[in-house]
Parts: structure tokens; sequence; C-alpha cells
């Protein structure tokens, strides 16, 4: 396509929309040109593209008249009610928000894993979970290689990961904390969950609930993770468990994975599977005390994975520490990479 494909982006002033107008200025898609859309409250502000003002419109089913490609980052209610809207106006919908992930008509996709799904798009594909995103990355090359039997995360989630309002609240209470303010006295209005009946204040702590409680005592982002890896793998039997944890980090999520193979693996191999994987960095050298960092990892669109140990006691049993920007590779960042490959594989329908 010549001339280049007309974009939109739907919840533009929101933390990943932005995020998503960064990565479109470093993108390889040929674009033509790009339509910023969110609420009524937010039409008429501006927002810079490639060093031009763009003017956000309110977002209308109208909206999408001539629009090759949709990125949604506005909720998923916003999605229920506009991507149908979009693909009916002839656009290709990346939905970044969890409405359609579990649908089993919608390809839930990260590029280095199976982009072959997207050939079975209907018009609407679905990005993962942030936390799932950058936890396939670094599990596909080992799942290739030796299969994978069971995979049980603990997720150290950065505070951007529930919005800007929530960066703003950990913000303030970590500032009234230091000028004194007695930890009874936080003020508290977001998290762990802004549905939630309690709320509880993220500065120096630690809080194990992110997203309300449902079956089994699970909380929704933790049955994200574990139906969401289920259908990228396309493998309901793998043993998968999750629990999920918010930090007083701004960004970057952090993970500790411990995996069960098929076959049999040594440490060696599985750091000469990450050096070769498509979207990881290797920082794995414990003498030197090398291992990824949330801090590092903010601005940065791969994956990180380091802490590679033998489990002591189980055979195949290996541990591993894998971070990612959420901003970027767990959001806004395999959004555009999804466009780029659908792209590629000549899948946007025109």
């Amino acid at each position: 396509m010549d001339s280049g494909y007309r974009l939109a982006v739907v919840g533009a002033t929101g933390a990943v929309g932005t995020k998503m107008i960064e990565m479109l200025e470093q993108t390889t898609l040929p674009i033509k040109e790009v339509k910023l859309l969110a609420s009524k409250r937010s039409a008429g502000k501006t927002a810079v593209f490639n060093g031009k003002e763009l003017v956000i419109e309110e977002l209308v089913p109208d909206s999408f008249e001539g629009i090759d490609i949709a990125l949604f980052s506005a909720g998923g209610g916003i999605s229920k009610q506009f991507a149908p809207e979009a693909v009916k106006r002839g656009a290709v919908v990346v939905d970044n928000t969890s409405h359609f992930r579990m649908d089993p008509e919608v390809p839930l996709v990260v590029p280095e894993v199976n982009k072959e799904a997207l050939k079975k798009h209907k018009g609407i594909i679905a990005n993962p979970n942030c936390s799932t995103i950058q936890m396939m990355v670094a599990l596909e090359p080992i799942r290739q290689k030796a299969g994978l039997e069971r995979v049980i995360v603990s997720t150290y989630q950065a505070v951007s990961g529930a919005g800007a309002s929530a960066i703003k609240e950990l913000e303030e209470q970590t500032q009234a904390y230091l000028n004194g303010t007695p930890k009874e006295e936080l003020t508290a209005e977001i998290l762990p969950c802004s549905g939630d009946k309690k709320h509880y204040p993220l500065a120096f702590n630690a809080l194990p609930q992110i997203d309300v409680f449902a079956e089994e005592g699970y909380t929704y982002e933790e049955w994200k993770m574990i139906n969401e890896t289920k259908k990228i793998m396309e493998d309901d039997a793998i043993k998968v468990s999750a629990t999920c944890v918010r930090i007083p980090v701004a960004s970057g999520h952090s993970e500790s994975v411990y995996i069960e193979t098929k076959e049999a693996l040594t440490v060696a191999d599985i750091r000469t599977l990450m050096e070769n994987a498509p979207g990881v960095v290797l920082e794995d050298d414990p003498s030197q005390q090398i291992y990824p960092q949330a801090l590092n990892s903010i601005g940065k669109k791969e994956t990180f994975v380091g802490r590679i140990r033998k489990d002591v006691d189980v055979d195949n049993g290996f541990h591993l520490w894998v971070v990612s920007d959420n901003l970027l590779k767990g959001a806004a960042w395999n959004s555009v990479q999804i466009a780029e490959t659908l792209h590629e594989m000549d899948l946007v329908r025109v």
C-alpha cells in the first residue's frame, strides 16, 4: 500500500494512548494519516505526532470512516461499543482492553509468539494482558524447544498499570509519608482496585490484589494470566497459576516465573534460547550482579530475562526473572507490532 494507512488511536489522552502515539512515530508501518480520538471531555485538546499538532476528536461511530487500522485503549466498555462500529466501516481493530481477549472468534496475539493466529482475524485482534505478554515472550522459545508442563508466576506490577491517577495517588502518598503523615492517615481512593470496596495506600507497601477477587480466591488479573496463557499457547492442559502483586514502582513490571519442562534442559540451554529469542534481552550474570531491573526497562521495547536457575528439588524445574515496560511491550508497543505484522502478512482489509 504505497500511500500508507489511515490509523485511529482511541483513548489518545490516556497513559497507553499517549505511548501508542510515540510508538507510531517509530514504526515501520506506512502511515498516511493518524486520527486521535477520545471522550467528549477531551475533545479539542491537542497532541503532537511527528512534529505536527493534531486536534483530538470526540469518539463517535462515524469517526472510523476511511480508517484502515484502529488502536483501542479506552476501557472495555468503549471497546465493546465502538470496536464493532470500526469493523463495520472497514477498519481492523487492535484492542488493548480485556473485553475481547477470551472471545474464541478473536485472536489473542503476541507477535513474537503466535503471529500466525492473525490469519484467523475477523476484524478484531486482542492485545493480551501486560503481564501475560512479557511472560509469553520469555517462555515461547523454551516451549518450542522442550515443551512446558507447568508455569507458576508471581508478579510485581508497577502502578502505571492502574493508570495516571494511580501514579499521582502513589506520589502524593509517598510525599505525605515522608513529610511525617502517619500511615493510618494516608489517603487512598484508587488502589488496589478502583471498583472494590476498600482502598489501601501503596506507598512503602505491597498489595497482593490487582482487580477484584473472583473464583477460587484468585483475582481477575490472575485469572487473565492463567486463561490467556492457555489460549495463546493453544494448550488447555498446561498447568498455570498466578499471584499478582502491585508494588510502589512507577513503570516496569517484574515477574518471578517458575516452569517445569516436558523434556530435559540445562540452564545453559535456556540462556542460549534467550540470547536468540526475538524481543528478548538476556541479562544474567550473577557474578557481576547483572539482572533485569524495572527501572532500566522504562522506555525500552524488549523483554529482559535473568536469574535463570535450576530448581534444587524438581527435575526439569527452572526459575526466571522477567521484566518489561508494561506501557510499551505490555501495551502500546505490542499493539503497534500487531499492526506492523498485519501489514507484513497482508492482512489489513482496505
